[in-house]
């Protein structure tokens, strides 16, 4: 298995297959909280426009996309609508004193591991891929994780993620996380 940043639109519809395999409503309550699941969708065009900016970070093993870790960097907010609450949270956000918006950060769009592909180390080489490729340019990541997504809360934790803050809004419970690898 080796790490990369999305190089070709083959990799955006690999992602976007395997995004719609994960999301929550295609995946059994009983997977979802044994696996995790994802909650938002995106289309080609979007994650075309995401990537322009920053590529975004794909696990293969051969052809097979075993997993990927999506590069939502603050320009390309506007994008994806049904993220304007989050955006908004973590406008009103500090760390370390500092308001999250007078540091340089991304957002972390979304993270999947194929099946066929989990508890062989794909979620952590995603992020220690992430780290080399954007170290240079940006302090943190943050993104949120649904808290009932235990085992996404568990694998954030051992990357190093740290919570700032939880929220309850209409559909679920969210930490907001945050990965300072400076």
């Amino acid at each position: 298995m080796h790490t990369r940043l999305v190089a070709t639109r083959e990799d955006l519809q690999d992602i976007l297959t395997l995004q719609r395999e994960n999301l929550r409503e295609h995946v059994s309550r009983a997977d979802a909280e044994r696996e995790g699941f994802l909650t938002v969708a995106h289309d080609l065009d979007v994650l075309a426009r995401m990537h322009a900016l920053a590529p975004s970070v794909i696990a293969r093993e051969g052809d097979a996309l075993a997993g990927y870790a999506l590069v939502m960097p603050l320009e390309a907010r506007d994008a994806v609508p049904v993220l304007a609450p989050l955006f908004a949270q973590f406008d009103a956000l500090t760390w370390q004193g500092r308001p999250l918006g007078a540091s340089r950060y991304y957002v972390m769009g979304q993270v999947c591991v194929a099946r066929p592909f989990r508890g062989q180390g794909v979620f952590d080489a995603l992020y220690r891929g992430h780290r080399e490729a954007y170290a240079h340019r940006f302090d943190f990541t943050v993104t949120e994780i649904a808290t009932r997504n235990t085992r996404s809360m568990r694998a954030h934790a051992r990357v190093g993620f740290q919570v700032l803050t939880t929220y309850r809004d209409a559909l679920d419970e969210w930490a907001v996380v945050l990965w300072d690898w400076r």
